[in-house]
Protein backbone atom coordinates (compact mmCIF):
# COMPACT_ATOMS: atom_id res chain seq x y z
CA UNK A 1 0.00 0.00 0.00
CA UNK A 2 3.10 2.74 0.19
CA UNK A 3 3.66 4.76 -2.69
CA UNK A 4 7.12 4.04 -3.26
CA UNK A 5 9.46 0.78 -1.68
CA UNK A 6 11.05 -2.45 -2.37
CA UNK A 7 8.46 -3.43 -4.52
CA UNK A 8 6.67 -0.20 -6.03
CA UNK A 9 3.82 1.61 -6.08
CA UNK A 10 0.93 -0.65 -4.49
CA UNK A 11 -2.86 0.79 -4.95
CA UNK A 12 -4.58 0.62 -1.55
CA UNK A 13 -7.24 -2.76 -1.82
CA UNK A 14 -9.01 -1.62 1.55
CA UNK A 15 -6.99 -4.21 3.18
CA UNK A 16 -3.91 -2.51 4.72
CA UNK A 17 -2.95 0.01 6.75
CA UNK A 18 -4.93 3.61 6.64
CA UNK A 19 -3.27 5.79 4.50
CA UNK A 20 -0.88 8.59 6.67
CA UNK A 21 -2.57 12.16 6.53
CA UNK A 22 1.54 13.57 6.44
CA UNK A 23 1.99 11.94 3.05
CA UNK A 24 -1.49 12.63 0.88
CA UNK A 25 -0.66 14.73 -1.45
CA UNK A 26 2.46 12.66 -2.24
CA UNK A 27 0.58 9.77 -2.58
CA UNK A 28 -2.33 11.60 -4.77
CA UNK A 29 1.07 11.92 -6.75
CA UNK A 30 1.63 8.43 -6.56
CA UNK A 31 -1.84 7.34 -8.06
CA UNK A 32 -2.08 9.76 -10.65
CA UNK A 33 1.22 9.00 -12.17
CA UNK A 34 0.09 5.44 -11.97
CA UNK A 35 -3.12 5.44 -13.39
CA UNK A 36 -1.54 7.73 -16.40
CA UNK A 37 1.03 4.82 -16.83
CA UNK A 38 -1.85 2.64 -16.64
CA UNK A 39 -3.62 4.97 -19.60
CA UNK A 40 -0.77 4.80 -21.65
CA UNK A 41 -0.64 0.90 -21.66
CA UNK A 42 -4.23 0.61 -22.52
CA UNK A 43 -2.92 3.51 -25.65
CA UNK A 44 -0.71 1.34 -26.64
CA UNK A 45 -1.46 -2.54 -26.32
CA UNK A 46 -5.13 -1.54 -27.51
CA UNK A 47 -4.26 0.37 -30.62
CA UNK A 48 -6.63 -1.84 -32.46
CA UNK A 49 -9.79 -0.35 -30.26
CA UNK A 50 -11.74 2.88 -31.42
CA UNK A 51 -11.19 3.94 -28.10
CA UNK A 52 -8.08 2.61 -26.34
CA UNK A 53 -8.23 3.73 -22.95
CA UNK A 54 -11.56 2.28 -22.68
CA UNK A 55 -10.51 -1.40 -22.52
CA UNK A 56 -8.64 -2.99 -20.13
CA UNK A 57 -5.10 -4.02 -21.27
CA UNK A 58 -4.05 -7.61 -20.42
CA UNK A 59 -1.52 -6.77 -18.74
CA UNK A 60 -4.81 -5.63 -16.06
CA UNK A 61 -6.28 -9.28 -16.69
CA UNK A 62 -3.17 -10.76 -15.27
CA UNK A 63 -3.80 -8.35 -12.02
CA UNK A 64 -7.38 -7.68 -12.15
CA UNK A 65 -7.20 -6.99 -8.12
CA UNK A 66 -4.10 -4.57 -8.25
CA UNK A 67 -6.41 -2.80 -12.18
CA UNK A 68 -9.92 -2.62 -9.99
CA UNK A 69 -8.05 -0.78 -6.86
CA UNK A 70 -5.87 1.71 -8.97
CA UNK A 71 -8.75 2.84 -10.63
CA UNK A 72 -10.69 3.27 -7.56
CA UNK A 73 -8.29 5.38 -5.59
CA UNK A 74 -7.28 7.35 -9.00
CA UNK A 75 -11.15 8.18 -9.31
CA UNK A 76 -10.61 9.66 -5.28
CA UNK A 77 -12.55 6.54 -3.76
CA UNK A 78 -11.78 6.13 -0.24
CA UNK A 79 -9.95 2.81 0.96
CA UNK A 80 -11.13 1.25 3.84
CA UNK A 81 -8.42 -0.01 5.87
CA UNK A 82 -7.31 -2.31 8.89
CA UNK A 83 -5.29 -1.08 12.05
CA UNK A 84 -2.16 -3.37 13.76
CA UNK A 85 -4.21 -5.58 15.17
CA UNK A 86 -6.26 -6.70 12.29
CA UNK A 87 -9.13 -4.56 13.41
CA UNK A 88 -11.44 -2.63 10.08
CA UNK A 89 -10.34 0.93 11.13
CA UNK A 90 -12.09 2.77 8.34
CA UNK A 91 -15.26 2.99 6.44
CA UNK A 92 -14.69 2.26 2.12
CA UNK A 93 -13.91 -0.13 -0.23
CA UNK A 94 -12.21 -3.50 -0.09
CA UNK A 95 -11.42 -5.00 -2.94
CA UNK A 96 -10.37 -8.93 -3.38
CA UNK A 97 -10.33 -11.80 -5.31
CA UNK A 98 -14.20 -12.76 -6.93
CA UNK A 99 -15.84 -16.28 -6.68
CA UNK A 100 -14.10 -16.56 -10.38
CA UNK A 101 -10.88 -17.13 -11.96
CA UNK A 102 -10.10 -13.66 -13.05
CA UNK A 103 -12.83 -11.81 -11.34
CA UNK A 104 -13.14 -9.32 -8.19
CA UNK A 105 -15.28 -8.49 -5.87
CA UNK A 106 -15.52 -4.83 -3.84
CA UNK A 107 -17.32 -4.17 -0.87
CA UNK A 108 -17.87 -1.35 1.32
CA UNK A 109 -16.62 -2.40 4.96
CA UNK A 110 -15.84 -0.18 7.85
CA UNK A 111 -15.80 -0.97 11.80
CA UNK A 112 -18.55 -1.21 13.87
CA UNK A 113 -20.70 1.61 13.84
CA UNK A 114 -19.42 3.40 11.11
CA UNK A 115 -22.14 3.65 8.93
CA UNK A 116 -20.78 1.35 5.84
CA UNK A 117 -24.02 -0.98 5.54
CA UNK A 118 -26.33 2.16 5.05
CA UNK A 119 -23.50 3.66 2.57
CA UNK A 120 -22.86 0.63 0.93
CA UNK A 121 -25.44 0.55 -2.03
CA UNK A 122 -24.98 4.59 -3.03
CA UNK A 123 -20.77 4.25 -2.50
CA UNK A 124 -20.94 0.50 -4.30
CA UNK A 125 -22.76 1.97 -7.45
CA UNK A 126 -19.77 4.69 -7.86
CA UNK A 127 -17.81 2.51 -7.93
CA UNK A 128 -19.44 0.58 -10.40
CA UNK A 129 -19.59 3.82 -12.72
CA UNK A 130 -16.01 4.04 -12.13
CA UNK A 131 -14.98 0.58 -13.18
CA UNK A 132 -17.86 0.87 -16.26
CA UNK A 133 -16.38 3.83 -17.46
CA UNK A 134 -12.75 2.14 -17.95
CA UNK A 135 -14.16 -0.57 -19.44
CA UNK A 136 -14.81 -3.20 -16.92
CA UNK A 137 -18.39 -5.28 -16.45
CA UNK A 138 -19.59 -4.21 -12.72
CA UNK A 139 -22.68 -6.18 -11.50
CA UNK A 140 -24.44 -4.98 -7.76
CA UNK A 141 -25.37 -8.09 -5.61
CA UNK A 142 -26.72 -8.79 -2.57
CA UNK A 143 -24.76 -11.21 -0.59
CA UNK A 144 -25.33 -12.89 2.69
CA UNK A 145 -26.50 -10.64 5.82
CA UNK A 146 -28.00 -8.90 2.61
CA UNK A 147 -24.91 -7.09 2.15
CA UNK A 148 -24.27 -5.67 -1.36
CA UNK A 149 -20.72 -6.27 -3.41
CA UNK A 150 -19.76 -5.82 -6.63
CA UNK A 151 -18.28 -8.99 -9.16
CA UNK A 152 -15.90 -6.96 -11.45
CA UNK A 153 -14.94 -8.83 -14.72
CA UNK A 154 -13.24 -8.14 -18.14
CA UNK A 155 -16.00 -7.29 -20.90
CA UNK A 156 -16.38 -10.99 -22.55
CA UNK A 157 -14.43 -10.57 -25.12
CA UNK A 158 -11.05 -10.04 -23.37
CA UNK A 159 -11.26 -12.80 -20.64
CA UNK A 160 -8.01 -14.81 -20.45
CA UNK A 161 -7.72 -17.99 -21.16
CA UNK A 162 -8.28 -20.57 -18.53
CA UNK A 163 -10.36 -17.51 -16.94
Amino acid sequence: MTATGDTGFEPATGDGPPLPAAGAAARAAAVATAHEGLLQIRRLTNAEHPVPESVPAAWELLRPVRAVALALEAAGVRPSAVDASGLRASKGYLVGTGSAPGTVRVEWVGPAGSGAARDEEESLTRCATVLRGLGWTALLYRGPRRRRFLDVEPPSGLRRAGG
